[in-house]
This record gives structure tokens, C-alpha cells and sequence, in this order.
């Protein structure tokens, strides 16, 4: 009877202080430290949430930058790739039909998590002449698309780790502020 005391006790213990106390602190510091991260990294637009720098949205509409695809159709809680083996005739098939669409580089291939809210600059560049017949711009035009994907193309993490990449939402965000005739 008193080993099992001891144990419940003891089982209490490390509930409460690894499972309150540690992940409180941890939570309470962090999100006092960064504030916006620890809410999401939520992007606003004229006052109002329209999503977030860390999860991908599937933008479909010609004018604006398409994000990779996604496996679980752009939903955060089955995050997950599709697990297709290179020889699959069902990716094969995917990737045949995004190519029909105008789809090049990584646009071509889901995310491993499926939400990656980032694509290659140079996929960006590749969807510029799109955007622009969309919206009906001239060679001009096409140039601001390409000075604003510069402007939003976010370098290496610490200058070595993974690559350059811009944000798929905060790019349409910045296209849409543009005046630019349509």
C-alpha cells in the first residue's frame, strides 16, 4: 500500500511539474518574448485576420501567386504529404495536370507537411506573365510583379539554413495594394 501511495504521489508530481508548471512557463515566456509568433504570426488586412505567415492558403484565382499544392487540401489539422512513390501513376498524373496549368518547380510537388506557405522566387517568376494577362498589364507591369517579388523574397535562415523563398500570402497581400490598372 505504500508503494502505491509513493507512486501516485510521485506520478502526481511530475504531472504537475512537467505538465503545468514547465509548459506554462515555456508558453508564458514565449509568448511575452514574441507575442505575435506565440498567436500565430497572424496577418491582418484593413483591420481584419486574413491568415497566417506559417500556413499555406490555396490562392486559385489568376491574379494572384499560387502557393505549392497541398495533399490535404490546405488543412492544418491532417497535416501530411501524400506519400506517393517517385513511380506512382497517380503523382505522375497530378503532376501532368499542374504542368497543363502553367505550374513549374516546386508548384509541381506538394509540401511534406502540405501547409508550406512558401515558394521559390524563381516560381514566383515563373507565374508572372499570368498574373500579369489577369490583370491586364503591360511589360511595365510585369516589371513592378517582378520588383515585388524581389522586395518579398526572404534570404537563407541565418544566412546558410534552406533557401531563399517568398511568401505566397504576404506577395498577393503586397499585389493587391498595388494601383495598377485592370
Amino acid at each position: 500500500m505504500k508503494t502505491s501511495v509513493t507512486a501516485l504521489a510521485t506520478l502526481l508530481f511530475f504531472t504537475l511539474l512537467t505538465g503545468v508548471l514547465y509548459t506554462g512557463a515555456v508558453g508564458g515566456i514565449s509568448y511575452l518574448a514574441f507575442p505575435r509568433q506565440a498567436n500565430g504570426s497572424l496577418v491582418t488586412s484593413n483591420g481584419k485576420v486574413v491568415g497566417s505567415e506559417l500556413i499555406a492558403q490555396n490562392f486559385k484565382d489568376p491574379k494572384h501567386f499560387w502557393p505549392r499544392p497541398s495533399a490535404v487540401d490546405f488543412n492544418p489539422l491532417p497535416s501530411g504529404g501524400s506519400n506517393y512513390a517517385p513511380s506512382s501513376s497517380e503523382l505522375l498524373g497530378k503532376i501532368k495536370e499542374r504542368k497543363s496549368l502553367g505550374m513549374t518547380r516546386d508548384l509541381l510537388f506538394s509540401s511534406g507537411s502540405g501547409l508550406d506557405p512558401h515558394i521559390s522566387p524563381q516560381a514566383a517568376f515563373d507565374q508572372v506573365d499570368r498574373i500579369a494577362t489577369a490583370r491586364g498589364l503591360d511589360e511595365i507591369g510585369k516589371s513592378g510583379i517582378r520588383v515585388l517579388i524581389a522586395e518579398h523574397t526572404e534570404g537563407r535562415q541565418y544566412g546558410f539554413l534552406g533557401e531563399e523563398r517568398v511568401n505566397v500570402l504576404l506577395l498577393n497581400l503586397a499585389i493587391d495594394k498595388e494601383k495598377w490598372r485592370e
